[in-house]
């Protein structure tokens, strides 16, 4: 399958650089997938499209400020390092997956500082896209997650073309992040449509709600760089979907509930599952079209990049020619699109 065949043509200006406020006031598009059938709603008329007894299954994971500004120690050369995923766990030393971005390739041993008793040792060179290892080292009494929230920055995509601000820090997390479940670099993107109170609503119209972990990381950004679909292999991302989400999987299933997830990250964790009963560890499920979806019923999803996994995932739920045709629709009636932009329902 060629991966052009998953591109389309996007105006820059509908690219979203700021969210909408309040977050559920985004627009909505329902596409229908027995029929193809196209309706525009607004995200805080979801109910209208759910039923009682639905499930919706959120992804908790917090969205870390993955970005470190710092100074080669050796050179005061300045880098910056994008953390991936931690590796090794610790209050004073951490060892983290990282990217980084310098004026000269980083080596072995180079030691950067990012502030005051906050230092990473190079223990494995980055390389393009492929990650290094990197030692982060806290001076007491503060730990390396206090000095990565006080230090890092959001890291917003680079589409959205601007530094990032206070209210990123709020808007770039959905509600449904929990502070033992840190460790995402890039946000599950349709949670950010929520809202307490819309939450609320849902709860009251008898649909329920279960959540899981999956650390948004490189298994969901990277560019896809090969011809053939076939061909690309996804970084592996760490997930957890805890009992009470099996057994209200369970439950929906007996009352005849769907199974919505909210966003591609839940769903693939849950497709993950579904395959082989696995609850946790490292997921690296790669879903495009000629996939058979085996638990999810429904999806609530942002739109997404050309020629990137995340399409080809919606492209595999709903069909190709649906979802593009979807997408040029969404491009002629001026929807705002990616991270901050409007969302999709496929039922």
């Amino acid at each position: 399958m060629d991966v052009d065949s998953f591109n389309y043509d996007l105006p820059p200006e509908l690219i979203a650089q700021h969210p909408v406020a309040p977050r559920d006031h985004s627009r909505l598009l329902v596409l229908d997938r027995d029929t193809g059938r196209r309706h525009e709603s607004r995200f805080h008329d979801l109910a209208g499209w759910l039923a009682p007894g639905d499930l919706l299954v959120c992804n908790r994971t917090r969205v870390l400020p993955a970005r470190l500004p710092g100074v080669k120690q050796a050179t005061g050369g300045r880098v910056e390092i994008f953390l991936v995923d931690r590796r090794a766990d610790g209050d004073r030393e951490q060892r983290w997956r990282c990217l980084a971005r310098a004026s000269k390739p980083l080596r072995p041993g180079a030691v950067i500082g990012f502030g005051d008793g906050f230092s990473g040792e190079i223990c494995r060179a980055p390389a393009g896209d492929e990650p290094g290892l990197i030692a982060l080292r806290a001076r007491a009494p503060e730990t390396v997650n206090e000095l990565i929230e006080h230090y890092g920055r959001v890291p917003l995509p680079p589409y959205i073309r601007r530094d990032p601000d206070a209210d990123d820090r709020r808007r770039y997390q959905t509600i449904f992040a929990a502070d033992d479940a840190a460790g995402a670099v890039a946000a599950p993107t349709a949670g950010l449509h929520f809202t307490p109170d819309l939450v609320a609503r849902l709860r009251e119209r008898g649909m329920v709600f279960a959540d899981l972990v999956l650390h948004v990381g490189l298994g969901t950004f990277m560019p896809v760089r090969v011809d053939r679909v076939e061909a690309h292999r996804l970084h592996p991302e760490w997930f957890a979907i805890p009992p009470a989400t099996v057994t209200a999987i369970a439950d929906a299933r007996r009352r005849g509930g769907r199974v919505v997830a909210i966003g591609t990250t839940a769903a693939r964790a849950l497709e993950y599952h579904a395959a082989g009963g696995v609850t946790g560890g490292w997921c690296d499920i790669f879903i495009y079209p000629g996939y058979r979806f085996r638990l999810v019923d429904a999806l609530i999803t942002n739109f997404h990049l050309p020629r990137s996994t995340l399409l080809m995932l919606v492209a595999a739920f709903a069909g190709r020619e649906a979802v593009l045709d979807a997408y040029r629709y969404a491009v002629a009636r001026h929807f705002r699109f990616y991270s901050y932009g409007d969302g999709m329902f496929i039922r």
